[in-house]
Order: structure tokens, then sequence, then C-alpha cells
């Protein structure tokens, strides 16, 4: 079963549960997925990463948003951003750990032979092809200019 089928199935159980939170979230992914689609090309299918990238898009927006409104004192808006990033959390797979993203990063570092910041682009585009839906992209980034600094 692929991914925008799961979303669709926890679509219409969150319509007969009537839980307003997943349903918000899922009909929002289900429409970037549907975008994606469209513009990429007439009924072509996305890869599994393709739509990996979305919905991590996805979470990002809503944690982005919801630190934007406890800024601003405004929890009442951000608890309904926490609520659908969590619920569209559960389609990702489960995040590595720092020191997990650490250790492949050295891995790449010394099988590239980079040896200082000015190969940061280089250690990024292969940890980042390696490491698609499995870390954020922040925390490959600071692992990286940490270990190559």
């Amino acid at each position: 079963m692929s991914l925008s089928e799961d979303i669709m199935a926890a679509l219409k159980t969150a319509m007969k549960s009537k839980d307003k939170v997943a349903l918000t979230a899922l009909r929002a992914v289900k429409s970037a997925i549907l975008l994606a689609q469209t513009e990429s090309g007439a009924k072509e299918e996305l890869t599994e990463a393709q739509e990996l990238k979305i919905l991590q898009k996805q979470v990002k927006q809503r944690k982005d948003s919801a630190a934007v409104y406890l800024d601003q004192g405004r929890e009442d808006l951000a608890e309904p951003e926490l609520a659908e990033a969590k619920v569209i959390s559960e389609f990702l797979p489960e995040a590595m750990s720092e020191d997990d993203v650490a250790k492949v990063v050295e891995a790449i570092i010394s099988k590239i032979g980079a040896q200082g910041m000015k190969d940061m682009g280089k250690v990024m585009g292969v940890v980042s092809a390696e490491l698609a839906g499995k870390a954020d992209g922040k925390t490959i980034s600071n692992i990286v200019k940490s270990k190559l600094a």
C-alpha cells in the first residue's frame, strides 16, 4: 500500500470518527500530493521519496507556524498546528538520532575526502540523498558544519 493510499484510508477513518484535527491535516497533505502530481506531469505517480518529502515539508510548515504563534504568545493558535504536525508525522518513518546522523556524516566525509567548509556542498548533497526521509535537513546541516569546522 502506497503512502497516498495510507493517507486516504486515514482520511476516511478521520471522517467517520469526526476527528477535525486529523481531517484538516490529512486534507492538506492530500492536496499537496495532488498538486505535486499535477505539477510533475499528467497522471504521473509520485515516488515514495517524493511523498516523504511532501510530508516532511507539511510537518515543518506546521512546526514553524507554531513557533511563530508561541513567540507571539498565541498558544490557542499554536496547539492546532502542533496537533496537525503530530498527525502527519505518523506517516513518516522513524527519524534517526543525532548520533546516528553524525556517524553517517563522518563516514561520508572520510569517503569523499572533504577537507573543510569549502566541501560542505558536496557532503550535504551526498548525506541528504542518503538520509532522505530519515533526518531533518537542518539537523544534517548543523552536524555537517560541526564536523567540517
